[in-house]
């Protein structure tokens, strides 16, 4: 355990801003994996991630069968230098299981349905007409049209989804047509999660002179939900330094993760900090982007602790950029750290600062019809309107003016957050 001094003047305070990359390579050092996991039903297990690999006992499909409506033939009763005429001598339909095709006849067939023995070609309905019990056609036939064969799509003992991948609908009805009806997924991180600050109060009640409503509560809950967290909600905690410390072994004892907002900052009655040191260990402070700069890591009693800054705009910034891949390193996934693409620029931004900067951004398409992007008017970290206007943040280098036609690097929040 270390402790510090809360004098404001301790080496941790004296060490340069943490740059973003740094940052994200502390912060994934620090998570562990979580190791335990549970069977659950498909229809359960949307958005989990799958703890072992997912490998097909099953071709799939699990025989030829036909890629549309038509009729089953030989390839060797075709006449090449005219018409065709064949015997109709049955009709199957999926799920059905044909009889062995004689020479010189046709099987009605359906798409889906298992190609009898003896076939080797389907010829599309609109390429035919029946006369009777006879198939008519002229049209050109190539052995093993329309058939689609077994295994084609996935084959037996084949690794159909990887460990470590986050479940879509996708991932779950591929799961279902090699037959799984359950999956082992990691279990949920747990999360404890408390906000410091006097000032604050539930919305639904009047709001006092001096008070604001606590919305960072309900953005820090959606967004834990929204990648599929268990959440501890301890609520609002006061402006002491006592009971913030309490707040935080209470969350460490039943949480992998524990998540504050406000607090981090070198005011009087910002305590989170100081109580980190005393409890455990302060391993980041201060980070050299914007909005966000006082992000608090440390650890308590095992559990990793993150302190976000109280401005909501910087609560949701820094979840979606620092904490988001904390979580899914947790969670045993893969794809960590969000793409940006290359976007064209449809804004001035004319003040460069010296850290890196992270606007709230969303496409727009221009007037010859080209993708851009643009920024909300206001970048102030106070204004939570932005976020919701957003759909993704424009990365501003550091010391960086941008103007109209530049091209600027955007990460869609879905990015970020699925």
């Amino acid at each position: 355990m270390t402790a510090h001094s809360g004098c404001g003047c301790d080496a941790v305070e004296q060490q340069p801003l943490a740059p973003y990359e740094e940052a994200i390579e502390t912060l994934l050092a620090q998570a562990q994996v979580v190791t335990e996991t549970e069977q659950l039903p498909l229809n359960e297990a949307l958005g989990r991630i799958l703890a072992e690999d997912i490998v097909s006992d099953i071709d799939v499909p699990p025989a030829d069968n036909s890629a549309m409506d038509g009729y089953a033939i030989q390839f060797k009763d075709v006449n090449r230098d005219g018409e065709s005429r064949l015997k109709i001598s049955q009709r199957i339909a999926a799920g059905e299981v044909g009889q062995t095709l004689e020479a010189g006849t046709a099987a009605r067939i359906f798409t889906g349905a298992i190609i009898p023995a003896g076939a080797d070609a389907v010829i599309m309905q609109e390429q035919t007409s029946v006369e009777g019990d006879d198939l008519v056609f002229s049209c050109a036939v190539n052995r093993g049209q329309n058939i689609r064969r077994a295994g084609e799509d996935i084959k037996k003992q084949q690794t159909v989804i990887a460990a470590g991948t986050y479940l879509r609908a996708q991932e779950l009805g591929l799961a279902a047509s090699v037959g799984k009806s359950h999956v082992k997924v990691k279990r949920k991180v747990r999360v404890g999660i408390f906000f410091t600050g006097d000032e604050l109060i539930e919305p639904g009640h009047p709001l006092p002179p001096g008070k604001i409503y606590d919305s960072n509560r309900y953005t820090l809950n959606g967004l834990l939900n929204g990648m599929q967290c268990e959440i501890i909600d301890l609520g609002i905690v006061g402006d002491t330094l006592e009971q913030t410390k309490q707040a935080i072994l209470d969350a460490c004892a039943q949480a992998d993760l524990v998540i504050t907002s406000g607090g981090v900052s070198v005011g009087e009655e910002d305590h989170v900090k100081n109580a980190i040191e005393q409890l455990g260990e302060l391993r980041m402070w201060k980070l050299n982007i914007k909005p966000g700069k006082p992000l608090a890591l440390g650890l308590v009693n095992g559990a990793s602790f993150i302190g976000l800054p109280g401005n909501p705009v910087s609560v949701f910034a820094t979840f979606s950029l620092m904490v988001s891949p904390f979580l899914k390193k947790m969670q045993g996934r893969k794809d960590l750290l969000p793409q940006a693409m290359t976007v064209t620029s449809a804004f001035t931004w004319g003040k460069p600062d010296k850290r890196r900067e992270f606007a709230r951004a969303r496409l727009v398409t221009s007037a010859d019809g080209h993708a851009q992007v643009d920024i909300y008017p206001s970048q102030s970290s106070g204004v939570l309107m932005s976020t919701s206007w957003a759909d993704g943040l424009v990365v501003i280098p550091e010391n960086t003016p941008v103007l109209p036609g530049d091209q600027v690097a955007y990460i869609p929040f879905s990015q970020m957050l699925d």
